[in-house]
């Protein structure tokens, strides 16, 4: 074999190292995001049980509340009536969370995101309207607070979530 094959052979044998490199490192890489994006899967699922839960928990509690009493006031009605929407509708969607849980996927469905979004507002309406029938003051400080809150969520979700540049040294 000549010197000159010797090299090319070498050559070759370099490139395909550096290309085998090159694919080892580009799929320990994209593991890690599909790990990342598992990871993220889960805790929105793990997330969304907790809210869904919490709003039950908190539903119950404010309509156990009004269960004694002789007739209810308007906020009162509005507020069991809302709550009568929220509960069953929040129970489906914590049981439909735990299937998605365990199955690792999330639901494409418009009737569960159109079920959320009623129950979610439902609940909002329940306890804007409880704290009303306690006094209008403690009812508008729950709204704005809530609203607030929305905020505050949205500006932490968006900053925690957002693409970042990667960190340089100074």
């Amino acid at each position: 074999m000549s010197d000159h094959s010797e090299h090319e052979h070498a050559r070759i044998a370099e490139e395909s190292r550096q290309k085998g490199r090159d694919a080892e490192a580009w799929a320990r890489a994209e593991a890690e995001r599909i790990a990342a994006e598992a990871r993220s899967r889960e805790e929105g699922l793990r997330q969304s049980g907790v809210i869904y839960g919490g709003l039950i928990a908190v539903s119950v509690l404010m309509v156990s509340s009004f269960i004694g009493a002789r007739s209810l006031d308007a906020s009162a009605r509005t507020s069991t009536i809302a709550f009568a929407v929220a509960i069953p509708l929040l129970a489906a969607l914590l049981m439909i969370n735990q299937q998605e849980a365990f199955r690792g996927r999330r639901t494409a469905s418009v009737s569960v995101t159109l079920a959320l979004v009623i129950a979610q507002v439902a609940a909002f309406v329940g306890l804007t309207a409880a704290f009303w029938n306690i006094t209008w003051l403690a009812g508008v400080t729950f709204l704005v607070a809530a609203l607030v809150a929305v905020g505050v969520h949205s500006a932490g979700f968006w900053r925690v979530e957002s693409p970042r540049p990667p960190a340089t040294d100074a």
